[in-house]
């Protein structure tokens, strides 16, 4: 659970040290409603890039940043309303894309989540801690950019096979840069390395992305609100929110479906994952392509009787649309197949896991006969920034792009079908809960107690967690006081 208890003279020691770095803390009611921070900050991130190592960017945890690489203010929460020329389907799909955040990804709200708690309580020390950041790839590099911008030694933990943009960016902001076996899926050799730090490094603290409760109580309220904005937005009387979805990964991106329940309680609430690794669907195991959704088990703060369903897509309709998306023969064949040019051109916001998240919404809408005035949402987590070596590799692998590739590649996303979709019974959500006991209490010195409760006392447990948000925002404004007055 996320602990409050505050250490006034570490508190008062980390506000000291980050005064003399030019650092205050957004809120998050701030990160909700930027157009609320203060003007002078405002003022500054004019000269300031988008990914500049600079504290003021901690202001730029918001989905409402001025789509601008250098120098943006605020507007309306970025999103992408997807037609049915593209997406084969009748239903209206909105999603919101995290290209416009520091560090090109969602990830960094995450990281920030975690941590800001933790230097307001005094529970970790900057000038003598090093913050762990165990990932499948954009939660290591948020925190590695977050830690940066806040003075903060990082150590960055994410599987050897990952893009090589993520370990170009990573070697120059990071500390260090710990590689582990395997790909995404191999997720129990990345627990293995932060066990192997907890036995041999002082003066560290780790942030799992899998059991810290800061990475969902970020996205319950900021991408939760943000979504809720982009709705408000577009849909009109007579029009019904059915469905959210969002890759499994770590779960904390599925918070925002969790939030979105509580306004629209008729929705149903799907976790995407890879077909050619399906833990959730039939306790399956294997590796894949669609990166930086770690699996192979359930993770801590997965709120799985608040699931209604498991998706699982094919890696290789995720990167054969990754090619369709991004090279020309594929955009042209699509804007010929109706889909506007404006809207094709922001198709490169689309990373592959995102591409995953988008397949896996057209299955819902087909599994649900869904209509014109039904709405879905899910979440672009990341663009092509991070994958462009993927493309090339590509090439060398499968030859040039053809016309005909782009032909089979519009119709394959047109034809995705409802095979490997799982809608969840009350027995079916506990039996993907129990698989919980196998990794956290068995591997990870868990409490069985804890287990129990998340599905038991349930209402209260999850409860606890995202109503703590309030606080969180006091303390900040108090620490951010301290750092005015030391």
């Amino acid at each position: 659970m996320i602990d409050l208890t505050l250490n006034k003279l570490k508190r008062d020691q980390n506000a000291k040290r980050l005064k003399s770095l030019g650092v205050t803390l957004p809120t998050f009611k701030e990160m909700k409603n930027p157009e609320t921070i203060d003007k002078k900050i405002q003022a500054e991130l004019k000269n300031i890039g988008l990914w500049d190592i600079h504290p003021k960017n901690l202001y730029r945890i918001t989905w409402k940043n001025e789509q601008k690489e250098k120098g943006g203010g605020y507007g309306k929460t970025n999103y992408l309303v997807l037609p049915p020329e593209l997406t084969g389907v009748k239903a209206n799909i909105i999603a919101l894309v995290g290209r416009w955040f520091p560090t090109g990804a969602h990830k960094v709200g995450a990281t920030y989540g975690c941590l800001a708690p933790r230097l307001v309580t005094g529970q970790f020390d900057p000038e003598n801690e090093k913050a762990v950041w165990p990932s499948t790839g954009n939660y290591c590099r948020g925190g590695a950019y977050v830690s940066a911008l806040l003075g903060c030694q990082s150590i960055a933990i994410l599987p050897q096979e990952m893009s090589k943009e993520r370990f170009e960016w990573l070697s120059k902001i990071a500390g260090e840069v710990i590689a582990t076996p395997g790909c995404e899926s191999n997720v129990k050799e990345i627990f293995d390395k932060c066990w192997e730090l907890k036995k041999t490094r002082k003066n560290i603290q780790i942030f799992n992305q899998f059991e810290e409760f800061g990475n969902p109580l970020w996205h319950y309220h900021v991408t939760g609100s943000a979504m809720e904005d982009a709705l408000k937005a577009e849909m009109k009387p007579g029009n019904t929110l059915r469905g959210a979805v969002s890759s499994s990964g770590s779960a904390g991106t599925m918070a925002y479906g969790y939030y979105l329940k509580t306004k629209y309680p008729q929705m149903k609430l799907a976790a995407a994952e890879a077909l050619q690794c399906p833990t959730l669907l039939n306790n399956g195991f294997g590796g894949h392509r669609i990166e930086g959704i770690g699996d192979k088990h359930i993770p801590w703060i997965h709120d799985m009787k608040n699931t209604d369903m498991v998706i699982a897509v094919d890696d290789e309709a995720t990167v054969r649309a990754l090619r369709l998306f991004n090279e020309e023969k594929g955009r042209k064949q699509l804007i010929e197949n109706g889909v506007s040019k404006k809207l094709v051109e922001t198709l490169n916001s689309l990373g592959i896991s995102s591409i995953g998240n988008l397949l896996a919404t057209i299955k819902m809408a087909k599994y649900y006969e869904m209509n014109e005035n039904d709405y879905l949402v899910t979440v672009f987590t990341d663009s092509l920034d991070l994958y462009g070596s993927r493309l090339k590799e590509l090439t060398d692998e499968r030859g040039a792009y053809q016309e005909k590739n782009a032909h089979m590649d519009v119709e394959m996303i047109r034809q995705q079908g409802i095979d490997n979709m799982l809608e969840l019974s009350h027995y079916d959500k506990k039996r993907v809960h129990n698989l919980k006991y196998f990794t956290w209490i068995e591997q990870q010195q868990r409490q069985l107690s804890e287990l129990n409760d998340q599905w038991f006392d349930h209402d209260n447990y999850w409860g606890s967690v995202f109503n703590k948000v309030d606080k969180i925002d006091e303390m900040i404004l108090e620490f951010n006081e301290i750092i005015k007055r030391s």
